[in-house]
């Protein structure tokens, strides 16, 4: 009776053993199987990604190039067809890298729309920063090399792209601003204009000939290298020292700032020759009885 019931355990234990090797031996299979193919799809998926991305470059360049010899189109628009471009491309070799691994382009495009539903409603803000980079690729109120204000930032345009407008500020800081920052608020170009204003004023003593200084200044202003037009200078305002001259030449936005400081010296240099009296505010004190 005991050595049936060994016997029977031993059966029992060699059939366990038995079907424990042949899922073993069927898991080995199957994972080795499936591990060479994914493997493969993996190689094959990094190799489409490297020669998709040398693709894309070349394309980009040719269309660059194209843009670049036709000459008709402002480098602001080239640039921004360019990133578009790259984005474009971008997700075109996402969506083949997917299809390497099986995911069907059609779902992946639903589920692209759906994504981006959802992402329009949380990142709104985005998608006015591209709105609003459209609508000055259209209206164009500046372009690449102008000098602007933007958003309480000043400097040279850089770039305009889809969703921020580059500008290299005059301390040489480039400096990205949303482009719905850039659309809503006020826009200064200063470069549109032939020529500019620089706006100086001096003070003058009550006692001071005005007149005298006047036809002084006027005469030495004109003589500044790179100023246009007759510079104005008149009496804008009075303070308790006297009265306050406006000192206004002319240039080219090019030579605002060797304008300004040439005027600066002018100033100080040309009054001081006069032998005009110094600006002084004066106080009464009287003693109280």
């Amino acid at each position: 009776m005991q050595e049936t019931v060994v016997n029977q355990a031993t059966n029992a234990a060699g059939e366990t053993a038995s079907q424990a090797t042949s899922i073993a031996d069927t898991a080995i299979e199957f994972l080795s199987t499936r591990g060479m193919e994914f493997g493969i799809k993996i190689i094959g998926a990094i190799a489409v990604w490297i020669i998709g991305g040398m693709i894309i470059k070349f394309v980009r360049k040719l269309v660059s190039k194209a843009i670049n010899k036709s000459g008709t189109m402002d480098p602001t628009v080239s640039r921004f067809a360019d990133s578009l471009v790259g984005i474009l491309l971008k997700i075109v070799l996402i969506m083949a890298v997917l299809g390497i691994f099986g995911v069907q382009t059609t779902s992946f495009a639903a589920i692209l729309a759906a994504a981006g539903v959802a992402i329009g409603m949380a990142w709104s803000g985005l998608l006015a920063n591209f709105a609003a980079g459209i609508f000055l690729l259209i209206l164009k109120p500046f372009k690449v090399g102008d000098l602007i204000s933007a958003n309480g930032d000043v400097g040279t345009v850089v770039e305009v792209g889809l969703f921020v407008t580059a500008i290299d500020t005059l301390d040489n800081v480039r400096t990205y601003i949303g482009n719905n920052k850039v659309f809503s608020e006020k826009i200064q170009n200063f470069t549109t204009n032939p020529h500019r204003r620089v706006d100086l004023k001096a003070q003058l003593a009550h006692g001071a000939d005005h007149n005298a200084a006047i036809d002084t200044l006027k005469t030495k202003l004109a003589a500044i290298p790179n100023t246009v037009n007759t510079p104005d200078v008149h009496i804008v305002d009075f303070t308790l020292a006297g009265p306050v001259l406006c000192v206004r030449p002319y240039c080219h936005n090019d030579h605002y700032w060797d304008v300004y400081f040439a005027t600066n010296k002018v100033i100080r240099e040309e009054l001081g020759k006069l032998g005009l009296p110094t600006p002084e505010t004066h106080h009464k004190i009287s003693k109280a009885s």
